[in-house]
């Protein structure tokens, strides 16, 4: 499995420079950051909630984690984590929990934490363990359009 075609078609079409990073397998956030020699807020780390029955795609810095009280009050809507199982159909060209950023490749809205903008790169998996793409933040906000605020707490 490659990467997306959805994912590749997006960055083509739009022209966006990006560089394709081939790793050992990993399965973390943190794991990936470090494999990559990245720094954890400059790794895009996708987490999935459950919104009053819909779901909503969200993205913060490998080192934080979603503080669900602070994105209820941004959306209004009582939220929970949703649990792989649930969401995996939704990214089937995706390995399970390797799914890229863009929640409007599969019809979610997405909310990035502020934290994020402010990383000049971001680096983010590809559909796979083995593959990520790195891009300026500038141009990954340009394409994925989110919902930017404050709703991440740092990992301890």
């Amino acid at each position: 499995m490659g990467i997306p075609d959805r994912l590749a078609g997006l960055l083509e079409k739009n022209r966006v420079h990006f560089e394709i990073l081939q790793h050992r397998e990993a399965f973390t956030a943190q794991e990936l950051a470090a494999i990559e020699h990245v720094k954890g807020k400059q790794h895009a780390k996708v987490v999935i909630v459950k919104a009053d029955g819909e779901r909503l795609m969200t993205v913060v810095p490998a080192d934080h984690r979603v503080d669900l009280e602070k994105l209820s009050k941004m959306t209004g809507k009582r939220l929970e984590l949703a649990a792989e199982e649930e969401f995996a159909p939704l990214f089937p060209d995706c390995a399970k929990g390797a799914m890229p950023p863009f929640g409007s490749l599969y019809n979610l809205p997405t909310y990035v934490d502020r934290s994020l903008t402010r990383a000049e790169h971001i680096v983010f998996e590809a559909g796979t363990h083995t593959d990520a793409v790195k891009m300026r933040y500038a141009d990954y906000e340009r394409l994925a359009k989110p919902i930017v605020g404050d709703f991440a707490a740092k990992l301890h």
